[in-house]
This record gives C-alpha cells, structure tokens and sequence, in this order.
C-alpha cells in the first residue's frame, strides 16, 4: 500500500514538474488550437474551391473539376496583372510616404515640452473615423463642381480637375487619402519607439558634441530599427488589401486605372459568380503575400547577422 502511494506520489510530482516546465506552451494551446480550426479550415477549402467550376442549378451547388481552366484563365487575365500591379504601386508608394511623414511628426512632437498628449490625441482623430465616412468626405472634396479642393485651385486661378474621374489621377488621389488616414497610425508606433529610447544615451551624445543630424543617423535611427520595421511590416500588409477605400472612391475605374487585386477578387467572387477562379485568385494573391513576407524574413535574418 505504501509503495503504491509512493508510486502516486512521485507520478503527479513527475506531472506537475511537467506542467510547471511547459506552462506558457500549455496557457496559449487552446488559443493556437481555435486559431488554427479558424484559418487552415478555410485555407484548405479555399484550395479545394480553386480546383473547381462551381455554379447554381435548381437551387443547388454544382461542382465541376476545373484546375486547369482556371489556370489557364489567371495566366490570361489581364485585369488581374493590371490589378497586381496598381496594388504594388499602391503599397509602395503609400507604405514609403507614410513611413516618412510618420516618423517626421514622431520627431517633430517628441521635441514638444508642452501639449504632446493633445497632439497624440488630435493624430488619432483619422483612425478612429469609419471608412465608408472617410470615402464619403473625400469623394466630396474631390467633386469637380463643388469639392473644396476645386475651390482652393480657383481661389488662385487654376483650372478644376477631376481626380476621380481622371486614368491618370485616379490612383494618386485614393493613395492620398491612404496616406492622411493611416500616418497617424505610423506615428503612434515610432512616437512609442522614440519615448522608450535611454535618455542618458541621448544625454552623453549632448555632452560629446554630437549635432541632431549626427543623434538621428548614428542613434535614433539604429535604435528605433525594430520599432521602423513593425510599423512598415504591418502597414504594407494592410496596404496590400485595401478595398474600402477604392471601392468608395473610384470602385476601380476609370477603366481599370485604379483597379486592385482585393477589389478584383471581389468583383470575380460576388458580381461575376466565378467561384472557382475567384478562389484561386485568392490564392495566388496569399502566396504573394507569404513569398513578401518570407524575403522579408530573410532580408532580415542576414542584416542581423551582419551586425
């Protein structure tokens, strides 16, 4: 009897220690488990929808095996070669302006000795708008006949101009409504990054002569690097999948001047009914992604190893 409570003993101690040792693992498991039901489920049907022809028949689903129709399509669709590219143009210029107006107004208030928390407060104001406003005031300030920025151009003798409705200009005009909504958000993170920074780094640089040019490049810069690259990682990827806006303003036109792979996927989904290639346009658009990313990664990996 004593052995065999001996044996109890020594097994829950033996489990304890386990759990003990593997807690963190053990305390995010159900988490991991339900995100993984609620994106590799999906993922795979998504790859099995690719596969396919799916119509509607008698108010019924039919499925017709069609890879390489499918396949075939993509690689003759030229919409979506034009859509891949104003999204790369998008993401780019969008990504590199906000990057930099972001981190000026980051330097610009961590300079402030008065009044920063009303400034970080009155940043936040675009972010907290919803979309569908923001689509609405700007499609209003664009407005040819009546919009605020036509009549600021008239103000000082320069003709109207129709943004919009513009191939030329199209694109340019949502990326600067992109850029005014989402460059708070780019300040936030770097302002974070510039309040964490030692200030007895930047004291001892004080006393060493060092100009603010010489602080930014051999300092701030450096030190901020991981704060920069949280920040151009999470907007580039939100970039990529713009919709709401384009949608709102120009819904891809005129023509296809504007038009974006998110926007397209969604146009081949719901108004064409092309389930099947809807799919796989999806699909290639995540291994876009996924290859960004991984380059990324490794662009990465070898600059820290540099180092």
């Amino acid at each position: 009897m004593a052995d065999q409570l001996n044996h109890n003993k020594s097994w829950l101690e033996g489990l304890w220690d386990l759990l003990d040792r593997h807690f963190k693992l053990l305390a995010v498991l159900p988490a991991a488990i339900l995100l993984l039901a609620l994106t590799v489920y999906p993922l795979l049907e998504l790859f099995h929808m690719s596969t396919l022809k799916i119509s509607f028949s008698n108010a019924e689903m039919v499925r017709e095996p069609a890879f390489w129709d499918n396949l075939t399509k993509l690689f003759d669709d030229w919409i979506y070669r034009r859509a891949l590219v104003n999204t790369l143009i998008f993401v780019a210029v969008s990504t590199s302006v906000e990057m930099v107006l972001g981190f000026a107004l980051a330097l610009a208030v961590s300079e402030l000795v008065r009044g920063r928390g009303l400034v970080r407060t009155a940043m936040l104001l675009p972010i907290l708008i919803p979309p569908v406003a923001i689509g609405n005031i700007w499609r209003l300030m664009y407005n040819p006949e009546f919009g605020v920025i036509n009549s600021l151009l008239a103000m000082v003798g320069l003709p109207a101009l129709d943004l919009l409705g513009s191939t030329q200009t199209a694109l340019l005009a949502v990326i600067i409504v992109d850029v005014w909504h989402w460059t708070p958000l780019v300040f936030l993170i770097l302002l974070a990054g510039l309040e964490a920074l030692p200030d007895e780094l930047m004291e001892a640089s004080s006393i060493d002569g060092a100009s603010y040019i010489q602080k930014l490049v051999y300092i701030i810069i450096p030190l901020m690097w991981p704060a920069i690259m949280v920040a151009f990682i999470f907007r580039s990827i939100v970039a990529f999948k713009v919709f709401d806006q384009i949608f709102l303003l120009t819904s891809g036109g005129p023509g296809t001047s504007s038009e974006v792979v998110s926007l397209y996927v969604y146009k081949v989904f719901f108004q064409q009914n092309q389930l099947g290639y809807g799919a796989m346009l999806a699909i290639i658009t995540i291994a876009i992604v996924c290859v960004y990313l991984g380059t990324f990664a490794l662009m990465q990996r070898r600059m820290a190893r540099a180092k």
